[in-house]
């Protein structure tokens, strides 16, 4: 028998396009039919032109992303305990994605020594921005798909999880997605901040901290852009009873001293043994107090857990309890080649969208999500913006296991680099500000 429709695809369609508002039931409508198949890819794709084009307002947004939650199933934490015998609060946090963002990795573990669990569902890199997934899997072992009681049962022993995302989370934003990305309709903002927090949410974490990257390495390449999908994304929490702020952050310099895979993975150990890059430790420290904050934790000080070594102690047993060895070797690039600094005086630029599409194109990264990733392939910088550069000394070192690699990741670095007289300083606020 034909199931009899509410609505059909071009009435929903030409609402939006003469720049309507679409109601409750039309919005449910829409994300159930295209998750049936019932609305085409070409329908779907003329109706994310003409929200690119024309917006929606928060309410319509706010009903978009419950829709792609009702889509699938919702994971549920509240079985997790205190010692007291309590809820167990639970916290997440979301990038936007940058160039050398290894951020998770000493974070969740950071957080967890508090007692606030923290399950952090993660994706993979594509393009020259990284990801998360493909950072851990240069360890040994290390596995990335958990079952739902793999995630809770670590999560009470452990207190960190750092995995992929089930398929039974949104299912319609991974279609809608996929559609998205080859239709030219990613960067509509009701779209971008839906398909974030729709999985988020889904995610059941009680609370949520988004790190919003604004800069050339980041997918919002101006202040503007970022602030509004950040105070879009907070609404969005806020409306579904999760607790969640924004930071914007710059990505214009990337995050530490590599962009890759292993290499960050090691830069992230750094951080968890009390050394580390600078901006790396401001950011972790000041993510982890936020997350803490909005899960109810006063008076902690993330800092010291990094220094003294508990945060260290959890990040061994997270890799531990996910089959990886935190204490084997990493692999390593095959192949290097140093590019040397051109002249005297103060790097005051090194282009992050530069510098990430550099590793990419060295086999750190992905042009496709079929792709393969080589572990050890990356950029290692010996310098950051501010730093006192001599000509002839290593500025770059480009790593791949297939040298044929380094030209094209060369030309890319071309211009990337610019050093001023000495008594330059560049001014870079790392955190440039919050939004709740």
């Amino acid at each position: 028998m034909t199931q009899t429709e509410a609505f059909d695809a071009v009435q929903i369609i030409s609402i939006k396009r003469d720049k309507g508002t679409l109601t409750p039931e039309q919005i449910d409508w829409t994300i159930d039919a295209y998750t049936r198949g019932v609305i085409a890819d070409e329908q779907m794709a003329a109706l994310n032109m003409a929200i690119l084009l024309n917006g929606m307002d928060r309410a319509e947004i706010s009903r978009w992303t419950a829709a792609m939650i009702a889509s699938g199933e919702r994971m549920d934490f509240s079985s997790l305990r205190r010692p007291d015998g309590g809820t167990k609060a639970t916290a997440d946090k979301h990038s936007t994605g940058g160039v050398g963002d290894k951020i998770t990795l000493p974070l969740a573990p950071l957080v967890a020594v508090f007692g606030v669990a923290v399950p952090q569902l993660s994706g993979r890199g594509l393009g020259h921005t990284g990801g998360t997934l493909d950072k851990l899997e240069s360890i040994p072992g290390w596995r990335a798909n958990l079952g739902n009681q793999e995630i809770l049962a670590q999560l009470q022993d452990v207190g960190a999880v750092i995995c992929a995302a089930g398929a039974g989370l949104a299912p319609a934003d991974k279609k809608l997605y996929a559609l998205r990305d080859v239709t030219g309709t990613v960067e509509a903002i009701p779209l971008i901040a839906s398909s974030i927090m729709s999985k988020k949410i889904a995610e059941g974490t009680g609370s949520l901290v988004l790190d919003v990257k604004v800069g050339s390495g980041a997918f919002m390449k101006d202040e503007a852009g970022a602030r509004e999908l950040g105070e879009t994304m907070v609404a969005l929490g806020k409306d579904a009873g999760v607790k969640t702020v924004a930071l914007l952050t710059n990505m214009a310099t990337p995050l530490g001293l590599t962009a890759g895979n292993a290499i960050e993975v090691e830069e992230s150990v750094e951080v968890l043994a009390g050394g580390g890059p600078e901006d790396v430790v401001e950011l972790t420290v000041r993510l982890a107090e936020e997350m803490l904050e909005s899960a109810g934790v006063r008076d902690a000080d993330p800092a010291a857990a990094l220094k003294d070594g508990r945060a260290m102690d959890i990040w061994n047993r997270m890799i531990e309890a996910q089959g990886g060895d935190p204490r084997a070797a990493l692999p390593v690039a095959r192949e290097s080649e140093v590019i040397p600094a051109p002249a005297d005086g103060v790097l005051v630029e090194l282009d992050a969208l530069s510098v990430g599409v550099a590793a990419w194109r060295l086999g750190a990264g992905r042009a496709r999500k079929e792709d393969s990733v080589q572990a050890g392939a990356g950029v290692r910088m010996h310098a950051k913006p501010g730093a006192v550069v001599r000509a002839g000394e290593p500025l770059l070192t480009l790593l791949s296991d297939t040298p044929e690699k380094f030209d094209r990741a060369k030309e890319v670095l071309e211009g990337a680099v610019v050093i001023a007289p000495e008594g330059s300083r560049p001014a870079q606020r790392l955190i440039i500000d919050r939004i709740s």
